[in-house]
């Protein structure tokens, strides 16, 4: 989908800010998010490209505001309150408790809560490479095209590079699951993996620097022959 996540090459943002002591965390809940997500990455609740996409499900000024782990936040409450697992009607009792400092919080109510998840409901988290054969369709040195597709759903290919050429540099040629179907449960779709490589002023047009090159990894879906 196109959202204000595909921020590559967009203006109007300001000056960009170099922090050169910049500390892990800026703030003590950074840090918490952070372990969140760690300990619920492996529960096997939702897949990398799920997460993902419920991040570019929000909204753009929440976006923009929210910061890298303030949107990780919002996506895990989402998944969950979506997953019959933690409610957003809980979550929100819960904040407006901490925030009154109540001596106890409320019983909570596990009658309808669909924990633990049953074996085949669990799925894998990270980038999922398959132990089977795949035949690519690209080679090295070759000249192709990003395709100019703009799905309603998730995709891994950003706006400033659809429809530019550029030169396969690396072929990993294991059966990699893709992402842009693997985030909506409908398949699979294993398949090789290309570092392509363009140049500045093929992406960014004659303001760039003649001899600035970017390599970016595509999945074999994303490209097409010239």
């Amino acid at each position: 989908m196109n959202g204000i996540h595909d921020m590559g090459g967009l203006h109007g943002f300001g000056t960009v800010e170099v922090e050169f002591d910049e500390p892990v965390f800026h703030s003590e809940w950074e840090s918490r998010v952070f372990c969140i997500t760690q300990v619920l990455d492996t529960l096997e609740i939702w897949n990398l490209d799920e997460h993902r996409h419920e991040i570019e499900r929000m909204n753009p000024v929440d976006y923009l505001a929210a910061g890298y782990y303030g949107r990780w936040l919002f996506a895990m409450e989402q998944l969950l309150d979506r997953k019959g697992i933690v409610s957003r009607e809980e979550m929100e009792r819960r904040i407006a408790e901490y925030r009154a400092d109540v001596r106890h919080y409320s019983p909570l109510d596990n009658s309808r809560r669909r924990w633990p998840l049953a074996p085949g409901e669990r799925v894998r988290w990270g980038a999922w490479r398959k132990e089977v054969q795949v035949t690519p369709r690209f080679a090295p040195q070759q000249q192709v095209r990003v395709r100019n597709i703009h799905p309603p759903g998730h995709t891994r290919v950003t706006n400033y590079v659809r429809g530019k050429t550029g030169t396969i540099v690396q072929v990993y040629d294991q059966a990699w699951v893709f992402p842009d179907t693997r985030a909506h449960y409908q398949g699979e779709n294993v398949q090789p993996v290309y570092s392509v490589r363009f140049s500045a002023r093929t992406l960014w047009g004659v303001q760039a620097e003649a001899d600035v090159f970017n390599h970016i990894d595509l999945s074999e879906d994303h490209l097409e022959s010239l």
